[in-house]
């Protein structure tokens, strides 16, 4: 998204002179620390999990079976169980993974943010990570590490209830939901900051089929798409609320002689998108909560969600 059409000026003899001052446009750019902070701790807690797996010990009989055994006790699960390369599911449960039964009747709702942490393989590692990267610290250098690492959380945080609502007879891990959550955020960031970008339809096209690809990816079996689709619809809400930018000329009427007209800092539309976003979070957040926690099924409540994250075909079926 080009930056070069955003204005910059100030008052000089009453007329606009655009070399004298700075204003906040994407060029005024933070130092990114908290993404690689996330993708470092992301890579440790795996390492962490890997030791305590420990495929060798706990599973003598399949020693000839684990993956990489030079590796010792962070050799990988057999491949039957575990294709991704990574730990068996009980470790994964054992450590935090998001369990519908023991989040409600044995009251382990931290598992909502653990499973965040959790990956199911190197394979799976690497994909988010180097989604991450590749999104998140761009993000964080035109909004600063707190708005980033809000966005990271609770877009996270979202997905997993959405998920955990819908999703009850397995376990789920890993960073998707929040990384849909940054998704979610450039397309929100791009739709209430649209008069300050140029080439803003082509950006648009190119976001919306990103985000359709990767969500048509999670129909496929074992893949967890109400955690995809709870963090990207998170991350669009919150970024509406947290990515606003001032209109064009508002910077530069600060500088204008006294009695001079004076832009808003933001247009209309944007208070609104703010306000009901704000609602719409509060109120997602509140219900998804109380329905959890109830022991209510999602699938309940709408006969066709299944479909969102598996579609059944002649190759494969979607069991609960």
């Amino acid at each position: 998204m080009a930056s070069s059409d955003i204005e910059r000026g100030g008052a000089k003899n009453g007329r606009y002179n655009r070399e004298n001052f700075d204003v906040e446009t994407p060029d005024n750019e933070w130092t990114s620390w908290l993404i690689p902070l996330f993708v470092v701790a992301n890579v440790a807690v795996f390492v962490v999990v890997m030791y305590i797996n420990n495929c060798p010990k706990d599973n003598p009989n399949l020693n000839e079976a684990c993956v990489a055994k030079f590796l010792g006790r962070l050799s990988f699960q057999p491949l039957h169980d575990n294709p991704l390369f990574g730990p068996s599911s009980a470790t994964l449960e054992k450590l935090g993974a998001l369990d519908w039964q023991k989040v409600v009747h044995q009251h382990q709702g931290w598992r909502l943010v653990s499973c965040i942490w959790l990956h199911a393989g190197v394979i799976h590692l690497l994909a988010n990570m180097l989604s991450l990267v590749f999104i998140g610290i761009r993000l964080e250098q035109q909004f600063g590490f707190v708005r980033v690492g809000i966005l990271y959380l609770l877009s996270g945080f979202g997905g997993s209830i959405l998920s955990c609502l819908f999703i009850q007879k397995s376990i789920s891990v890993g960073a998707s939901g929040a990384l849909f959550g940054l998704l979610g955020a450039m397309l929100s960031e791009l739709l209430t900051n649209w008069t300050i970008y140029s080439n803003k339809a082509a950006a648009l096209f190119t976001l919306i089929v990103i985000v359709v690809i990767n969500l048509a990816v999670g129909i496929l079996p074992h893949v967890d798409n109400f955690a995809h689709i709870g963090g990207f619809l998170t991350g669009l809400l919150l970024g509406f609320v947290l990515l606003i930018r001032p209109q064009i000329g508002w910077m530069e009427s600060r500088y204008l002689p006294a009695g001079s007209h004076v832009h808003s800092k933001y247009k209309s539309y944007q208070y609104v998108l703010w306000v009901v976003s704000v609602v719409l979070l509060i109120a997602g957040f509140t219900v998804g909560l109380v329905m959890l926690f109830r022991g209510e099924n999602g699938n309940d409540h709408c006969s066709w969600c299944h479909y969102l994250s598996c579609v059944p075909t002649s190759k494969w079926h979607c069991d609960n």
